[in-house]
């Protein structure tokens, strides 16, 4: 049997960080680049931290160099695990018991498709004790564009897994309209759940394969994610 993939958002999906993440891109803005208020007006939801970024640095006239995204990086890298301590996130309502499940099904591989910096995402995970679960993923360092995560991501499973990887074979599970259109970008199985900041009705208008309100209803979720096309 083919091992089929499963994509994982983070922020939203699997976890609500009590806005962690954006405290300290905030903090790092601030007190490293002297930007006040840099988020003022900047959507975030289904963006990756390189998008976000280069809006913030073009609005602030910031040189897109190498070594100014690094430095912004490795502030707020430096900043994020002590946001996490200081504000009341949460693993969001059935994500343990699914990812315990899904992991033990032979025929599944859980992976990650998420806008964060690949290090902030491990750190997110590694915070709430579910960096266990995954290995490899596509992750927002480099891209803006979400749908080439996606592309990313896939092509890291095929070398993780030694195989083509055809889009029927994965499945995306995000919060946002972003995460249902990359994984249309790649053929995949869009899963969306309503948990994160857009509400069901705006999900459903964007017409994902499965919608949930959460993932509280543990059988259900497992049985549609389970059922990524085996063909």
């Amino acid at each position: 049997m083919l091992q089929r993939v499963v994509f994982f958002d983070i922020d939203g999906t699997l976890l609500a960080s009590g806005g962690a993440g954006q405290k300290a891109m905030e903090n790092a803005l601030v007190e490293e680049f002297r930007i006040n208020v840099p988020f003022e007006g900047v959507l975030t939801a289904g963006r990756t931290d390189y998008g976000i970024v280069t809006e913030i640095f073009d609005r602030y006239q910031i040189a897109h160099s190498r070594e100014q995204h690094e430095r912004f990086r490795n502030a707020y890298l430096e900043r994020l695990p002590d946001c996490l301590q200081s504000l009341s996130g949460q693993i969001l309502p059935g994500v343990a018991e699914l990812l315990v499940a899904l992991s033990s099904n032979e025929d599944l591989v859980l992976a990650l498709l998420t806008g964060n910096y690949s290090e902030g995402a491990w750190i997110k995970l590694r915070h709430f004790q579910l960096d266990q679960y995954f290995k490899f993923g596509g992750f927002g360092d480099i891209h803006a564009d979400r749908n080439s995560v996606a592309d990313s991501a896939r092509a890291t499973a095929e070398s993780v897994l030694g195989r083509s990887i055809p889009g029927r074979h994965c499945c995306v599970v995000g919060d946002t309209p972003a995460d249902i259109e990359c994984a249309r970008s790649i053929g995949a199985v869009a899963v969306a759940v309503a948990t994160g900041t857009v509400d069901i009705e705006e999900l459903a208008a964007n017409n994902p394969d499965h919608l949930f309100a959460d993932f509280s209803n543990l059988n259900r979720a497992i049985d549609r994610i389970a059922a990524i096309s085996r063909s």
